[in-house]
């Protein structure tokens, strides 16, 4: 019966075997890979043909899950969301011995463990393919830190921002003479106590399993810089403009003073200076005074009275100097007597001979 048993044992593992033998596959992302699955028949398998791959999770508590499926003459790849659209048999009648699986526009997240089982009954046989989807490095910067002076040290940087570890990095002299230290195989290289032989351009190559990517960056070693002229250049150049700004504030102030000035003149002059008298003014002045001093008197007391000429009242010639005015002579009609008529007697004016008013 053992025997018997023995016997059935060791033909069920030669009626199907799998005939593939890669276990593990690197590849990047975005790329597409096939993970092989190819075996072969026997006569004494007669049952329907099953093939199914399937994604073992990497923790132990979770159930496998199933990608894709062949039986029944039929292909089901509904099962697994995250890769809809991304997964095919790699030959579309897999009957023909061949179960590979393709995965296009892999994803970091595609990287995993992967069961490849054919069921022909009464013949089973698995097989576990690993897949690890590597990143590519990627937007690789290179830059300068430190002064670029002579004797001073300067550090030069490279940085990939994609890529899955482990990346290495690897500086490259492209111009220049100056060998490199042993440390250029770090995102870091060191330059101690530079000099001018250090000067040219430096390339950095970052690369992992899957790609590479690279960054170029220009030093140039330079001479001190003399920081003491340079302050005492800024302090010179900051006093000679605070002195041009105190004089521009200065003119202002001045000129504002003397428009205020020559306005506050010209208001005193019209203010002290009061406007002149014209003569025909005076000249009217004069005869309405001896009109109102003449109505005062009654029609009767006028009779003996002799009226002043109109001729000789004053005019422009009134403001002539003595020696020119005529001479004037005193009325020789005598006076009424005011008291007895009731009026109040009226001085009525007369020029004297030099010319004055009496």
């Amino acid at each position: 019966h053992d025997f018997a048993l023995c016997s059935v044992t060791y033909c069920l593992t030669r009626s199907l075997s799998i005939t593939s033998a890669e276990k593990s596959f690197e590849t990047a992302q975005g790329e597409k890979v096939t993970l092989p699955c190819t075996f072969v028949l026997s006569e004494e398998d007669e049952g329907p043909l099953d093939i199914e791959w399937v994604l073992i999770p990497a923790d132990n508590q979770k159930k496998e899950q199933i990608i894709i499926m062949y039986a029944v003459d039929r292909i089901y790849n509904h099962y697994y969301a995250a890769m809809t659209g991304r997964m095919q048999f790699t030959n579309p009648d897999p009957r023909s011995g061949d179960g590979s699986l393709d995965i296009l526009n892999l994803k970091s997240a595609d990287t995993g463990t992967y069961q490849c089982k054919v069921k022909k009954a009464p013949g089973v046989q698995s097989q576990k393919i690993q897949l690890t989807v590597h990143v590519k490095p990627a937007r690789t910067k290179c830059s300068i830190e430190g002064s670029q002076e002579i004797g001073k040290d300067v550090t030069l940087k490279c940085a990939s921002q994609e890529g899955s570890p482990l990346l290495s990095y690897d500086w490259r002299r492209v111009s220049g003479t100056q060998e490199l230290p042993a440390t250029s195989v770090l995102s870091e290289l060191l330059l101690k106590n530079a000099s001018q032989d250090y000067s040219g351009t430096y390339n950095c190559v970052a690369s992992n399993r899957v790609g590479t990517d690279e960054c170029s960056v220009e030093l140039n070693v330079t001479p001190p810089i003399n920081t003491a002229g340079i302050i005492a250049g800024a302090i010179v150049g900051t006093l000679l403009g605070l002195c041009i700004l105190a004089f521009l504030v200065f003119c202002c102030c001045k000129k504002h003073r003397e428009k205020k000035y020559e306005k506050e003149v010209h208001h005193d002059i019209r203010e002290d200076v009061p406007p002149p008298k014209s003569r025909s003014s005076t000249a009217r002045s004069y005869i309405g005074s001896n009109r109102s001093s003449l109505g005062s008197m009654s029609p009767s007391n006028m009779e003996g009275y002799t009226k002043t000429p109109y001729s000789q009242v004053p005019s422009e010639d009134f403001e002539r100097t003595p020696g020119q005015n005529p001479p004037f002579a005193p009325s020789k009609v005598a006076a009424p007597n005011l008291s007895r008529m009731g009026a109040v007697p009226v001085m009525i004016p007369a020029q004297s001979k030099d010319g004055s008013i009496v």
